[in-house]
């Protein structure tokens, strides 16, 4: 007998997956901010739905992803309904991360941040959407002090953050951090020196045989000659002595001054003791549970992208990741369905792009305003449900042209209207959209634009039966044709 199987996370519900609506966006210009020509993201809306409504502009784009979901701990958030079944909370996460990780760019990243409740089966979900072979770390963050233990178990005082590259052609930059204990001892044992007023430590110049160097660059320079070799070249060499960081010991050996206040500290782990939570007295400070301080998105930023890559974060809930990546001019996307997208990301992004904001890394990064956003809702369902027949109809709130966007969204055509066409999904294949009726000698005279290499896709409210079409040629009827394509009810929720 075979067996087969693979190692996967089941649970009740995982594959009733349901073809969601791709809603187009709609920008509402009175909320939009700053500069005009902005490519920043705000979203306010369901992020599931608005995921959808990014896939088709956006997969492979995105270069880094933050989010910080709600932890199903069972607790009642004033924001967020966090006591969501386990197995409807693996759900909701599936759906969401299979769209975060199609919107990733080859070089990209995906942090989730998450606490002990449900990070192990977040794991193991995540291994199996991403590969196993893409985790890259798990971060622990100390979020907390210690306090008097609970009678039953230990006070938990971190959060995870998993993170996943989407594949292994990726690089990084190195952090480093003078802030944690351990770099403070560091400090304390090693910079001891003192010239001119600064204080610096001592670190070689000549090579060390225990480290197996070939002997190389066997030069002398004011006499010495070390055993084996040099660890730069002289003209380095000569460049740190004009600069007096060169500390010659009374056996006429020399060695490099690094001084405290150019040290970048010491290369981070992954434990993270040295990001605080916010102060409750701090000018960052906001009135919400779970807020995240920028220090903590400022360091998986600039360890994963440069200046104008995109970052995504589908949880804004203050608005931390957009404050933080306009800070360094990043691009963004931030989805937000609660009220909180009005109480706390709108007024909040406007301090940072007027430049009025004097919170996070405002000062470490010498923030003094620019930038901007548009701010999008998503549009109502296109097909909603006659009042009176057991029928759908297009959504009377509709104008054409959101009728022509929205097809060519569930289609999978870019709208670009131009001519006789809405839009495009290749250089061949076009599609036109018309509330005209269609017969033969309408589809030949749209066709008209076209050569023998490319092809259309037509959809209309009414047309002739039995047309003889040519091969290159598809007609589709609005609303039947539609009705297969996706659930046009779907209102899920965070």
């Amino acid at each position: 007998m075979e067996k087969r199987g693979k190692l996967e996370l089941t649970w009740v519900g995982k594959y009733e997956e349901e073809k969601l609506e791709p809603r187009i966006l709609i920008e509402n210009k009175s909320k939009s901010y700053g500069d005009s020509d902005t490519e920043n993201m705000l979203i306010h809306g369901d992020n599931l739905l608005a995921l959808r409504a990014l896939e088709q502009d956006f997969s492979g784009k995105i270069k880094c992803i933050y989010i910080d979901p709600p932890y199903n701990t069972g607790s009642a958030f004033e924001h967020y309904d966090d006591g969501v079944e386990h197995s409807i909370w693996l759900s909701l996460m599936k759906q969401r991360l299979d769209i975060l990780h199609n919107l990733l760019c080859d070089e990209g990243f995906i942090f989730v941040e998450i606490d002990n409740n449900e990070m192990a089966y977040l794991k193991v979900l995540m291994d199996e959407i991403f590969g196993r072979e893409n985790f890259v770390n798990d971060i622990v963050w100390k979020r907390r002090g210690g306090s008097a233990n609970p009678n039953n178990r230990l006070n938990n005082v971190t959060d995870y953050i998993l993170w996943y590259s989407k594949t292994q052609n990726y690089k990084i930059s190195p952090a480093f951090t003078l802030d944690d204990e351990n770099t403070q001892k560091y400090i304390e044992e090693r910079f001891k020196g003192q010239f001119n007023g600064r204080r610096y430590m001592l670190a070689p110049v000549e090579r060390n045989a225990k480290l197996g160097m070939r002997e190389t660059m066997r030069y002398e320079y004011k006499g010495y000659i070390p055993q084996y070799g040099w660890m730069m070249s002289k003209e380095n060499l000569v460049k740190l002595d004009k600069e007096d960081r060169l500390h010659w010991n009374s056996k006429g050996r020399p060695n490099r001054r690094v001084f405290l206040d150019e040290y970048k500290g010491q290369p981070i782990g992954n434990l993270w003791t040295d990001i605080k939570v916010i102060n409750p007295m701090s000018k960052e400070r906001l009135d919400f549970d779970g807020q995240k301080p920028e220090a903590l998105i400022k360091r998986i930023i600039e360890m994963t992208t440069q200046e104008d890559d995109w970052v995504l974060d589908s949880f804004l809930g203050t608005g931390s990741t957009a404050a933080t990546a306009t800070k360094l001019r990043r691009k963004w996307i931030g989805i937000e369905l609660g009220n909180q997208c009005f109480s706390y990301c709108i007024p909040r992004l406007k301090s940072v792009i007027s430049g009025e904001d004097e919170g996070g890394i405002t000062k470490e990064v010498n923030w003094q305003g620019g930038g901007g956003y548009k701010f999008y809702e998503l549009a109502d369902p296109l097909l909603v449900k006659n009042p009176n027949l057991p029928i759908y109809q297009i959504n009377p709130s509709y104008t054409w042209d959101m009728v022509c966007e929205a097809i060519c969204k569930i289609e999978g055509f870019t709208y670009a209207p131009s001519g006789e066409f809405q839009g495009y999904s290749s250089e061949n294949r076009f599609i036109h959209i018309t509330e005209e009726f269609v017969n033969t000698k309408y589809v030949m005279s749209v066709m008209k634009s076209l050569d023998e290499r490319q092809s259309l896709l037509i959809y209309c409210k009414k047309n002739q039966a039995d047309m003889m079409l040519p091969a290159n040629v598809e007609v589709k009827k609005i609303p039947k044709d539609l009705l297969d394509k996706c659930n046009f009810e779907s209102e899920v929720q965070e």
